[in-house]
């Protein structure tokens, strides 16, 4: 075990970091790239991105929530290949209640390319949102 590893899993030990935070921090020494300062709000090791996060903060009426999201790229890649293989006619219904539910959203020009695209374009990118009592940070790692 080398000393880099030793040091990611003593901070585990000392309570520094959180496991999620420890996993993605091994994951970048194994990706041989220089291992990022270790701090609770942003871990984000550089490599091609693996999941789109979500983590949401907030203060409602005094109640502090936590949202945490993490989704596989490929669960959204294999839905978009998967939406390839729907009949025209069903894609038409399934537009047409979008549009009814107020998400205009056309799911025929829905690409593969696409999405790798926007994945690329969202692996530079953090959205940060803070208001008084919420912060909402949406990017890819």
């Amino acid at each position: 075990m080398n000393e880099q590893r030793k040091e990611i899993l003593q901070m585990l030990a000392d309570g520094k970091i959180t496991t999620d935070e420890a996993d993605q921090l091994i994951a970048a020494l194994e990706r041989d790239q220089p291992v990022p300062v270790a701090s609770e709000s942003d871990v984000r090791p550089k490599g091609k991105p693996k999941y789109l996060r979500v983590m949401v903060d907030a203060n409602d009426d005094g109640i502090p929530s936590r949202v945490n999201i993490r989704v596989p790229l490929q669960l959204l890649r294999a839905g978009v290949r998967l939406a390839a293989l729907i009949p025209p006619q069903a894609l038409g219904e399934a537009n047409a209640e979008l549009t009814r539910s107020g998400v205009p959203f056309d799911l025929t020009q829905l690409k593969p390319e696409q999405l790798e695209a926007l994945v690329e374009h969202l692996d530079d990118m953090t959205v940060e949102v803070d208001q008084p009592d919420t912060k909402v940070r949406v990017f890819c790692e």
